[in-house]
């Protein structure tokens, strides 16, 4: 098949988070992706096989990468059913291997993805059935194969998932504190400052350190599909290119640069925290990049003999009842330390509190919608100007 050949291109799918479609489609155009189209939390690209694993191994605000190979109406079941038993399945998985289906279905007359997906599976097994007397089996957890189903008013496309467990797990995180920012959206954040990996880098109140360590991989030129635990999904596929992915990995470990490109520093007041982020940093082979340190964040401050740089943070929402005062003090105190301690930074706070934010005492230049998980956030921007343009009307 000419699909088989290394620069043969094809189409593939990138999904991403709210508010990261951008970010996704310049990290993809890097990697040589002709962009098709920026949907939401979904980037349609052409590129060879050489691209699928790049972008699998190096995109560091992608959840997914799909393959689409079919496509077609179902206005009932027994539409689906037909056209789904249409497709030659042994292209695709051998009946030793197992195999899962995600659907999501939009705006269409079917109600329930679990039932499309049900009978989705249906017609897969009672093919291989029919012509050989055994069937792949369905492991939900860590199947060989995944399958992804889109419909969207009936009309259906069928995908190969290549990336297996989501590209937000990395793999270096050993355990978090309770709400931890997933991998992905932590890149993305970054990517979203527009920082330049040399300029100082400081998390006041750094948690288990993912913004800290997900800094360092842009900064040392890390691919954060190195970290990816087992098996990618495109190397269960029956095309899978060995020496291909061999050469991508090689490639990748070789990007790596080992002189510290950056100041990276954080801290926090929990004990506890900050010994998680020891953990995860040494997880991640990255303790020669970032310091780590137990303070209040009102003790924290800009490093000395270092230029101005960025504060990135993502201060603690207070979504339990009876925390509204808690917060705006902290918020405040948050906006102190900045004016005193950070003049001629930009500092980013991504927070799902914005009326605790007003307390932060600064005009935020810039205010970008995220989410985390189902919380509605901002990446707020403030620029902390040299002397006295540094304090500002709160909004």
């Amino acid at each position: 098949m000419s699909e088989n050949r290394r620069d043969a291109t094809f189409f593939m799918t990138a999904t991403t988070q709210f508010g990261l479609e951008e970010v996704l489609a310049q990290e993809l155009r890097d990697l040589g992706a002709k962009i098709e189209k920026v949907g939401q939390r979904a980037i349609e690209f052409t590129g060879t096989k050489q691209l699928l694993y790049e972008a699998n191994l190096w995109c560091r605000t992608a959840v997914r990468i799909l393959k689409p190979f079919a496509g077609f109406y179902a206005r009932d079941e027994k539409a689906l059913y037909r056209e789904v038993g249409r497709i030659d399945w042994q292209d695709y998985i051998r009946p030793d291997q197992t195999f899962a289906i995600t659907a999501v279905v939009n705006k269409s007359s079917f109600e329930h993805s679990l039932y499309v997906a049900q009978l989705t599976k249906d017609a897969i097994v009672d093919q291989f059935r029919n012509r050989t007397g055994s069937r792949p089996s369905v492991d939900v957890k860590n199947p060989d194969i995944r399958l992804h189903l889109h419909m969207i008013e009936n009309d259906v496309v069928l995908s190969l998932d290549a990336s297996g467990d989501s590209l937000h797990r990395r793999g270096y995180r050993q355990q978090t504190n309770v709400a931890p920012l997933n991998e992905a959206l932590a890149a993305g954040i970054i990517l979203l400052t527009g920082w330049d990996g040399k300029k100082p880098f400081i998390d006041p109140m750094c948690g288990s350190g993912t913004l800290l360590t997900e800094a360092a991989l842009i900064a040392q030129r890390i691919a954060p599909g190195l970290y990816h635990q087992g098996k990618f999904s495109f190397q269960n596929w029956a095309d899978f290119d060995q020496q291909l992915w061999d050469s991508v990995v090689m490639d990748a470990r070789s990007a790596r640069i080992e002189e510290s490109q950056a100041y990276i520093a954080g801290s926090d007041l929990s004990r506890e925290y900050i010994e998680l982020a020891r953990e995860n940093v040494a997880a991640a082979d990255l303790e020669d990049y970032i310091r780590l340190g137990v303070r209040d964040v009102k003790d924290a401050q800009a490093p000395k003999n270092e230029p101005a740089g960025i504060v990135v943070s993502n201060p603690p929402y207070g979504e339990r009842i009876g925390e509204e005062a808690q917060m705006e003090a902290l918020y405040k105190t948050i906006g102190d330390t900045l004016k005193t301690g950070f003049q001629g930074y930009d500092a980013y706070l991504f927070t799902g509190n914005l009326e605790a934010a007003k307390r932060v005492g600064l005009k935020a230049s810039r205010r970008i919608p995220l989410f985390n998980g189902p919380i509605d956030c901002r990446l707020l921007k403030y620029e902390l100007y040299q002397g006295t343009r540094k304090v500002s009307k709160p909004e």
